[in-house]
């Protein structure tokens, strides 16, 4: 493969070209290739069998992703839609490029342009080591005048108990490597650190891996089994408050677009939002800012927040180097994050700074809404309906593989094992 055949330098067409990568099956994907496709842009795909992208109208093409093979597959994707700009959309993405690019920086790797495309599309590969994992990201925004909790890599169960020595109950575990909130945990006494961070540090078992692969029909765990690598696990401070979270898109560090929201409701206390309200808030406008800049971000990322309660001090958790489910959303200028990089890809002036009045429109509730959900953020859900996608409505209705008879079965068991568990948990606390 030539320098000629990567990137948008030689790129005759028209229309810029979008690749979107996700192994995950996520439903933003899918709504974020409509909002490019929108704009005029050729929107391509690799990704996982079953993705709801799958359905839409507007997708140019469709690539396979191999869990045997992920980084061939990648690189194939790459190569057959030469595109201006590659947007990871989960969080394993975003580790298979960091590693095609080491893989194409190593000597004697080949001499083309997939480092540059992928350092294009995310920022230079110097900051690669800080957005994969927690620790160096909040030591990075610390240093640079960003709120944290107070946090501690815990490498042995001597760093726990240093760690107990200063800081009081509760604490919050994380694992590097993890999303939606599977890689966190509450702990309300040493006993259960101790047990949750043996748990956290473990490598992936077989049987999570099958149970992956036959009843989420995610064989990627097979790779993590395979491997059997140790991720990192941090303590922080626990903060009570209100979860916020932003979402960003920016060009060789310079912010072009964001948006600001509070959770209003969510899966689960440490999982994904799915009804969030607009907010304006100086704290995450100017993490978002300092960590562009710092970084020299391009492409899409997030950052998760938490608001204390009593001071409305706003603490940064987190950083998500992907797009986020707000990344498609539009609700005026400065927020028009697809429009934003799209104005970039094609060379033309961004508009003035965006006016300090905002939209309307301030609650955002995700389509579609759990069953569980009140009905109007289910009601309110329809305002982000797929109009014009009937196929892609349908597929996130009734979203694979849930609507398998298997998934069923195991959802229906564990859900009625699930009381035993939270007594399970209750007695370690005590």
């Amino acid at each position: 493969m030539s320098n000629n055949t990567i990137g948008p330098e030689t790129t005759k067409s028209l229309s810029i070209r979008i690749l979107l990568a996700d192994t995950d099956r996520r439903a933003y994907a899918a709504r974020l290739a409509m909002a490019f496709a929108a704009v005029g842009c050729e929107v391509s795909a690799v990704c996982t069998g079953h993705h709801p992208i799958e359905t839409i109208k507007a997708l140019h093409r469709r690539f396979p992703y191999s869990a045997v093979h992920p980084l061939a597959s990648l690189l194939r994707a790459i190569e057959s839609a030469a595109p201006d700009l590659i947007i990871p959309c989960d969080d394993r993405v975003v580790q298979h490029l960091h590693q095609l690019c080491r893989q194409f920086r190593a000597p004697g790797g080949p001499q083309d342009g997939v480092v540059s495309l992928i350092e294009r599309s995310l920022g230079p590969s110097a900051s690669y080591p800080i957005l994969s994992a927690r620790y160096p990201l909040l030591e990075l925004a610390k240093a640079n005048g960003i709120q944290v909790p107070s946090f501690c890599l815990l490498q042995t169960p001597e760093d726990l108990s240093r760690w107990q020595g200063k800081h009081p109950l509760p604490w919050v575990l994380k694992a590097d490597g993890t999303w939606g909130g599977g890689g966190v945990r509450v702990v309300e006494t040493p006993q259960e650190a101790e047990t949750m961070l043996q748990i956290l540090k473990a490598p992936c078992r077989l049987n999570r891996a099958v149970k992956r692969l036959l009843v989420n029909r995610d064989p990627f765990y097979l790779r993590d089994w395979w491997q059997r690598s140790s991720p990192s696990v941090i303590a922080q401070a626990f903060v009570p408050g209100r979860p916020a979270n932003c979402a960003v898109a920016c060009w060789e560090g310079k912010v072009l677009a964001q948006i600001n929201v509070e959770v209003l409701a969510a899966s689960q206390p440490t999982g994904p939002a799915n009804v969030v309200r607009r907010i304006s808030s100086p704290e995450m406008t100017s993490a978002a800012e300092r960590i562009s800049e710092k970084l020299q971000l391009s492409g899409f990322f997030g950052l998760d927040f938490i608001i204390e309660s009593g001071s409305g001090a706003t603490y940064l958790l987190e950083m998500n180097p992907r797009c986020t489910p707000l990344s498609h959303i539009q609700l005026g200028l400065g927020t028009d994050m697809v429009g934003a990089l799209h104005t970039v890809l094609a060379g033309q002036p961004l508009p003035a700074a965006p006016p300090s009045a905002r939209n309307g429109c301030e609650v955002i509730a995700y389509f579609p809404q759990p069953s569980e959900s009140n009905s109007e953020f289910r009601e309110l859900s329809l305002k982000n309906f797929p109009h014009g996608e009937p196929d892609l409505a349908r597929a996130l209705l009734r979203p694979f593989p849930e609507r398998t008879l298997l998934y069923r079965i195991v959802n229906y068991f564990d859900t009625k094992q699930a009381p035993l568990a939270a007594k399970a948990t209750e007695a370690v606390r005590n």
